[in-house]
């Protein structure tokens, strides 16, 4: 049964979709069984998987909403290796509609549990916000990758972020853990970026995933394509670093899975 990871942060611009669209099609070259799940308005995440968001029926909207079952909103595209559920502008209704429904926190989760066996590995692009929709991921996920530039501010959200999955935890979902912190577009040229680096690491140690993201003009160009970086030019940096990503992050999983036997 798959484990399900909710990829988050607060803060926009850090590379937060990218990262989920990539390691998705990076954990597949790895020999995984993937589902991504865009739970973000923008559609970001379905454009850049080679699906029209325009001419979607159903999305996870109607997932959330329990309007459609998971498996009849399932998409995949050309050149895509990877399961999505999709997302448009639809799923902004969901924010005002949730207020109105009973266990409004637990609808994703309930909705994934009858396609959960048919995976290794659910990711959900969170939007970058705390909403009821982020909310939703956190309590369907059993882990959280936090994608995080590598600036002074970052750390200022990354504070608030990590207070927020620790409420959740508390109140909705006890199995919830942070998976790894992400340094993403990283310039190794910038004293700034690598001060902060040595900072995350220093504070947080083993969560923060030793595998970096630099920035890298194909990983711009790719969603623009609709194809994940590994397709689009599976040479480039970009390419190369979220495969040590998806080889670091299921050794990982392999190690806690053994610890906790």
């Amino acid at each position: 049964m798959a484990k399900i990871y909710a990829v988050t942060n607060q803060k926009g611009g850090v590379g937060k979709t990218t990262s989920t669209v990539n390691l998705a099609a990076s954990l597949v070259e790895c020999g995984q069984t993937v589902l991504l799940i865009d739970l973000d308005p923008q559609g970001n995440a379905t454009t850049g998987c080679g699906i029209d968001k325009m001419a979607l029926d159903k999305g996870s909207y109607d997932v959330i909403m329990g309007k459609a079952a998971a498996i009849n909103v399932i998409k995949r595209s050309e050149g895509v290796h990877f399961d999505v559920i999709p997302t448009n502008a639809d799923l902004t209704a969901a924010e005002v509609e949730l207020l109105e429904v009973s266990l409004r926190e637990h609808r994703l989760r309930v909705g994934l549990e009858s396609i959960r066996e048919n995976y290794d590995i659910i990711l959900i692009d969170c939007p970058p916000s705390l909403s009821m929709l982020t909310v939703n991921g956190l309590v369907a996920a059993q882990g959280v990758i936090i994608p995080l530039q590598c600036e002074y501010y970052a750390l200022e959200g990354l504070s608030s972020l990590l207070k927020t999955i620790e409420r959740v935890k508390q109140r909705a979902n006890r199995s919830l853990e942070i998976t790894g912190i992400l340094r993403t577009m990283v310039d190794a040229r910038n004293n700034l970026a690598n001060q902060v680096s040595a900072q995350l690491m220093e504070h947080f140690e083993s969560k923060v995933f030793h595998s970096v993201i630099p920035r890298n003009v194909r990983l711009a160009e790719a969603p623009s394509h609709g194809l994940p970086v590994l397709q689009y030019d599976r040479s480039s940096r970009g390419s190369i670093a979220y495969m040590a990503l998806a080889n670091e992050f299921i050794r990982r999983e392999k190690n806690n899975q053994q610890g906790n036997k």
